[in-house]
């Protein structure tokens, strides 16, 4: 990167600022070691002293990530250079990686004090080059998780490079197959060069079941595996599934790409049929409001696709943390935390500094808006400010981690709120958001809406219910009812709040609010999966109930489940780093595999037949791997990591986890045994249920798959 000075030169202690985006992953520059990989050299053209160092907090955010330069000795004059060589290769140096996530426009945006007053100018143009997707290394097929017999749907398949960016960069000739009929389902499908995707629509299938689609190569290789479809004639309610990301950002405040681009993507290269841009409020302008507005009028299409205008309202913690807030129309007014990067001061007045001042307003408009409280750089305090009126549910997992303990607050507190999982993506990929090499730990999650079409009131309406669930990004069937010996009383406002009508009922579905004066319950779970299923944990609030297996004890083999979660607490810098080894003494380790490890940059390697070493981390969600033995009981497991370790014998790992609690905020490694060949993506029981006789018994159920997705049904919430 080449700077030609202007007319005024740069003084002697004048500066330049090289600035990137804070969403930016890309490697970070060092300028001191010529031979290892990021080496960056800065050189005037005049010899004049500089002075380097780059900071990642050095500018104001959005780009915030700053390599500054200072002329220490001399000046520059008209026409003289500074040349800023990244990833500079001369010395021996690798070179530098850019960021891991597509961009028509990166930035290298430059800002110069010539004056050496620390009053910085950008320069006119910004430099910018385009970040382009790599091969395809995974496929995606993606289609709907319930429907009638005989209702149309559509199958979309992509391939994605290794980072999780759809690819436009092979043309694809594909087989499909599928476990059963398919009416309209082509024999194969092509994906030309320069297209992302390819969709096979129109599909039928008239036999109730549970189907999946198989994507092959030409040579017949596996590809992938679709998520399940469900085929039910009467589901419940009569609700279908239908699935949104209703959190996310675009360049205009602190995401990567532009808000059109960001719509664009959930529909075509995500596949969703609901979103919603969340931007920062503090830099959202008046003219970037009406400009999402028309954007989200532009692209709402019922029947196709849904989009919510809203925005996240972004308080500090103290003055109640995080909230997303959903409008049902256009017509509605931004109410901001503050004005920290919005010049403007003429709608001060506007201005809701607290989130309890925040409910106060929304609460008068009644069915039009609907809120969430989230954990991102800063976490929602439902403690301190709540409205059940207006917040309906809490988001239990983003790209920011996972975060089970706003949903336990929650309950303390006697809330009766719905669960679910968006994106907060930064990198311009709502609906399929990997994390990068950032500081993002986890693939951003989806929320599974139940409601009868696909209609902006039709989502508000579910969201005021609570029928949903979340995943941490794949797309489950999951269906959970409970059913009563006697009739209660079934509320979808909360009585608790104030007047509510209810209805004699003697069922429930995932969000309901049940008054169950006598009699017990039968709790009902039906799961397909992606993946096959690890555990079922079933839960009365904040207890926990019991963990449920979908195979028996005869079916385990010689493969061990290791697995580490958890974080360091509530806020930004919550990751733990959990980068280990483990020794199976006096045995060997035949086959390994990694669970959730996204970032490419962090490995799971094998340097001798018995260990396994890694780098990796969490951020309140799960990573792990697994690992077959040559011998299923020989010799004594040994891991080790920086914040606890597990010493057994091999013969003692079994059906029930074998846990160390390393305290924080849910730090925990433990292990399991596993099924050689685990089949079991397909699973249905029940449990009776006993109540407690005070207070509420909010019934939920927690998935887990071996692919490490999860996914929590929002809880039934049963009275006395």
């Amino acid at each position: 990167l080449e700077y030609t000075a202007g007319y005024h030169g740069i003084d002697d202690s004048g500066s330049l600022k090289i600035v990137f985006r804070f969403a930016g992953d890309q490697t970070r520059p060092q300028l001191d070691d010529p031979k290892r990989p990021n080496y960056t050299t800065v050189k005037a053209s005049n010899n004049a002293v500089l002075e380097s160092r780059y900071d990642p907090k050095g500018n104001v955010r959005p780009w915030d990530r700053c390599l500054y330069i200072k002329v220490v000795h001399g000046f520059l004059e008209e026409g003289d250079k500074i040349t800023i060589t990244f990833g500079d290769t001369s010395g021996g140096s690798p070179g530098m990686r850019l960021q891991t996530f597509c961009e028509d426009t990166f930035e290298f945006r430059v800002l110069v004090d010539p004056i050496a007053t620390y009053t910085y100018v950008p320069i006119v143009e910004q430099p910018c080059i385009a970040i382009t997707p790599g091969a395809p290394v995974k496929w995606r097929a993606v289609t709907a998780t319930l429907r009638k017999p005989g209702e149309p749907f559509r199958l979309s398949i992509k391939g994605e490079d290794k980072w999780g960016n759809p690819s436009n960069t092979t043309q694809s000739t594909l087989r499909l197959q599928a476990n059963g009929p398919v009416k309209n389902l082509p024999d194969q499908v092509s994906i030309a060069k320069d297209a992302f995707s390819v969709i096979a629509d129109d599909l039928v299938i008239d036999a109730p079941g549970t189907y999946r689609f198989l994507v092959l190569a030409e040579d017949g290789t596996l590809l992938t595996t679709s998520n399940p479809i469900r085929i039910e004639a009467d589901p419940l309610n009569g609700d279908l599934h239908y699935w949104g990301d209703l959190h996310g950002q675009s360049e205009e405040t602190v995401g990567t790409n532009s808000a059109r681009q960001y719509f664009e993507f959930a529909r075509d290269k995500a596949f969703l049929d609901v979103i919603s841009h969340q931007g920062n409020d503090f830099q959202i302008t008046k003219e970037f409001w009406a400009d999402l507005n028309n954007l989200t009028a532009e692209f709402n299409a019922p029947g196709s696709f849904i989009t919510l205008p809203g925005y996240e309202w972004s308080g500090n913690t103290n003055l109640g943390g995080d909230r997303n807030v959903y409008y049902m129309d256009e017509s509605h007014e931004i109410y901001r935390s503050s004005h920290a990067l919005i010049a403007e001061r003429d709608d001060l007045s506007s201005d809701r500094s607290t989130a309890a001042a925040l409910f106060e307003t929304l609460g008068t408009m009644k069915d039009d808006v609907v809120c969430f409280a989230h954990c991102g750089g800063r976490y929602a305090d439902i403690k301190l400010a709540h409205d059940g009126h207006v917040e309906r549910s809490i988001e239990i997992h983003s790209s920011w981690g996972t975060f089970e303990w706003i949903l336990h607050d929650a309950f303390e507190m006697g809330y009766r709120v719905g669960i679910v999982s968006n994106s907060d993506g930064h990198k311009g990929r709502p609906g399929a958001s990997y994390p990068g090499a950032s500081l993002f730990g986890a693939v951003g999650g989806l929320t599974c809406l139940l409601m009868p079409d696909l209609t902006r009131q039709s989502v508000f309406d579910c969201l005021r219910k609570r029928h949903h669930y979340g995943t941490t990004g794949n797309r489950m069937f999951l269906n959970v009812a409970l059913e009563t010996e006697a009739p209660g009383t079934l509320y979808h406002e909360d009585p608790a709040l104030g007047k509510a009508d209810g209805a004699s009922a003697s069922s429930a579905m995932m969000g309901d609010i049940l008054h169950l004066p006598s009699g017990e319950a039968v709790l009902k779970v039906d799961i397909a999966a992606s993946a096959p299923i690890v555990r079922v944990d079933l839960f009365n609030g904040l207890e926990h109930l019991e963990t449920i297996r979908p195979y028996g004890k005869d079916e385990l083999g010689n493969r061990i489940h290791v697995v580490w979660e958890g974080a360091e607490y509530r806020g930004r810098f919550r990751q733990v780093i959990w980068n280990g080894t483990a020794t199976v003494e006096g045995n060997e380790i035949t086959k390994a595999s990694p669970i959730n490890f996204f970032n490419q940059d962090k490995t799971l390697d094998q340097p001798a037949p018995d260990q396994l070493a890694w780098q990796a981390l969490t951020t309140g969600n799960l990573g792990g791997f697994d690992a077959t033995l040559a011998d299923k009981d020989a010799g004594q497991l040994h891991i080790k990591t920086p914040v606890c370790e597990i010493n057994v014998p091999v013969s003692d790992i079994g059906y029930d986890d074998i846990a160390v609690d390393a305290g924080a905020l849910g730090r925990r490694l433990s292990v399991v045994r596993l099924p050689d060949a685990n089949g079991h993506t397909d699973f249905s029981f029940e449990r009776p249920l006993t109540f407690r006789a005070d207070g509420d018994n909010p019934i939920f159920v927690r998935i887990t798959d071996e692919d490490g997705h999860q996914a929590w049904s929002s809880p039934i919430y049963v009275y006395r």
